[in-house]
């Protein structure tokens, strides 16, 4: 089982400028061989459309580990969010400097309250 999760190395984010430039500057960047970037930064312009589509792609990526997204682009998509349940990549939700954290909205959050019957 070790031997499936072994090639996931990267992290990639779906979010605002400045979260997705802070977590850049950190090294999370990466250009894979298929000239395909692990990170998105959604402005007012960026379609709903292609955020979908890259939530689908880094969710289906073979060499990504965990998928940081802004929560309130989350809640662009939250469907697609809510509905993911695969353990990799893990998908969480983060803040950003203009929009803050509610843990109510958080899917990780109210999939582990299911389990607990709260």
């Amino acid at each position: 089982m070790a031997a499936t999760y072994k090639d996931r190395n990267f992290v990639a984010v779906i979010g605002d400028e400045d979260s997705v430039t802070g977590l850049l500057l950190a090294g999370v960047g990466h250009i894979n061989t298929q000239q395909k970037s692990n990170f998105l930064v959604v402005d007012a312009k960026t379609p709903l459309s292609k955020i979908e589509e890259t939530f689908m792609e880094f969710t289906k990526r073979k060499d990504i580990a965990i998928v940081l997204i802004n929560q309130h682009i989350a809640d662009l998509i939250r469907p697609l969010v809510d509905d993911y349940d695969q353990a990799f990549p893990t998908v969480l939700e983060i803040p950003s400097k203009d929009h803050p954290y509610d843990s109510e909205k958080d899917s990780v959050l109210k999939r582990i309250q299911r389990l607990f019957g709260e």
